[in-house]
């Protein structure tokens, strides 16, 4: 006897010593659908989670403390159970839950959790905004752009569809004095003034049930009220660059850009060899509280680039692009082209120059041919020929004669750039 007991102790040691630890090992998750309304339904989730994967036991036992909420289902698998809820009074309620080993009734919960679930006596749900564009939705989120048309929306929270046989009535306010009753959870309006707005919406749901004490039908109604803030902006309708297409290597480069949108902007940049739509957030992302933002680059190598810019204000998104032509260091384009110009009129120059001395050529050959062939030279040529050839012989004159003929056109052509003109008698 004295054995076992001592054994006994022993397992039961071994057992609190592993409970222990368990804690450790083991993490629970609980998680409930709430707000509810009364006397709707509620469902109540948790999920023990193993942190370690050599664990192999798989009996658990899900113990829950639910009280005074009144218990409509209870389902448990492996890892998971599931209770269903509810309550005909409003409050918020805690629900604990702890877990242990099915076979182990000495042991220590290896988790445990607690979740509050919220029950009201009013009609659950939230509105929502989204922007429209044609048919399609373009944005969503409490922030719409002017002159474009607006669906405001509510969305009914009712997990246990206890609203199905009930009948609704929509009372909106939009803030500006106006007003509008609708039989469908959502309306259309379009804002036209910049600025921060307030909707209100009030939701009537009626309904005939079988009482509960005197077992007639009798009509149920429940109410709700909810707001949401709108905040109307300018949608980003144009971004302009200003600033020089054309730089030089390891130049400061400085382009300013003019953006026509409400602000907070979020501007996004970036400069490649080539144009690209900016997705996400590879880029140079700031945000600007204004219209106008300067940013510099400094270009390390020539070529053609493409600076594409990504503005958006919370309403709506614009890209656009600006290319730029980088050209290598010393190479100005000014003085290039200035270069040729130069070069161009010398060579038109040289030309004009030599068709003019081409001309006066001509003409100062004319003048000295009409010079040496007067009339005078002609009639003293021939007697000086005459008379020394009757001294001499013949053949010797006519030597003579051609000899000096010959020195006078000689001399005549070697005198081309003298002004004055000389000749023999």
């Amino acid at each position: 006897m004295a054995a076992a007991g001592i054994l006994r102790l022993t397992c039961l040691a071994l057992l609190l010593r592993r409970a222990g630890s368990a804690a450790e090992e083991y993490d629970l998750e609980i998680t409930n659908n709430g707000p509810i309304t009364t006397g709707a339904q509620a469902t109540v989730r948790a999920s023990l989670i193993m942190k370690n994967d050599s664990i192999t036991s798989n009996l658990y036992h899900f113990n829950w403390i639910y009280a005074p909420l009144i218990l409509i289902e209870k389902s448990e698998q492996r890892f998971h159970s599931l209770i269903n809820v509810t309550s005909e009074f409003p409050g918020a309620f805690p629900l604990s839950v702890w877990v242990t080993h099915r076979n182990c009734w000495l042991c220590r919960p290896v988790a445990r959790n607690v979740t509050v679930l919220h029950i009201t006596e009013f009609i659950t749900g939230n509105l929502t905004i989204a922007q429209i564009e044609g048919s399609a939705f373009i944005k969503q989120g409490s922030s719409s752009s002017t002159d474009t048309v607006t669906r405001i929306s509510f969305c009914l929270h009712d997990p246990s569809d206890y609203f199905k046989s009930a009948a609704f009535v929509y009372n909106w306010d939009f803030g500006e004095g106006m007003y509008r009753i609708t039989k469908e959870p959502f309306v259309y309006y379009n804002h036209s003034a910049v600025g921060n707005r307030t909707v209100h919406l009030k939701v009537i749901a009626e309904w005939e049930q079988i009482g509960n004490i005197i077992h007639e039908r009798e009509t149920v109604q429940k109410t709700g009220d909810f707001t949401t803030a709108l905040e109307l902006l300018d949608a980003v309708k144009s971004i302009n660059v200003v600033g020089s297409r054309e730089t030089h290597v390891m130049e400061n480069l400085s382009l300013s850009l003019h953006i026509n949108g409400s602000p907070p902007l979020a501007l996004c940049w970036l400069i490649k060899a080539e144009c690209i739509p900016l997705e996400g957030e590879k880029c140079h992302l700031v945000v600007i509280n204004g219209s106008c933002y300067n940013l510099s680059h400094t270009f390390r190598a020539a070529g053609q680039y493409c600076l594409s810019v990504r503005v958006e204000n919370g309403v709506t998104m614009l890209q656009t692009y600006h290319e730029i032509k980088v050209w290598p260091t010393g190479i100005q384009p000014a003085f290039f082209i200035l270069l040729c110009i130069a070069l161009v009129s010398v060579v038109l120059g040289l030309v004009l120059y030599t068709t003019f001395r081409s001309n006066t050529q001509q003409k100062d050959l004319v003048e000295v041919a009409d010079f040496d062939f007067s009339p005078l030279s002609d009639k003293n040529l021939p007697s000086a020929s005459e008379s020394d050839c009757g001294q001499i012989c013949c053949r010797s004159c006519c030597l003579r004669s051609s000899q000096e003929t010959a020195r006078e056109s000689h001399e005549l052509l070697l005198s081309f750039y003298k002004p004055v003109k000389t000749y023999t008698v």
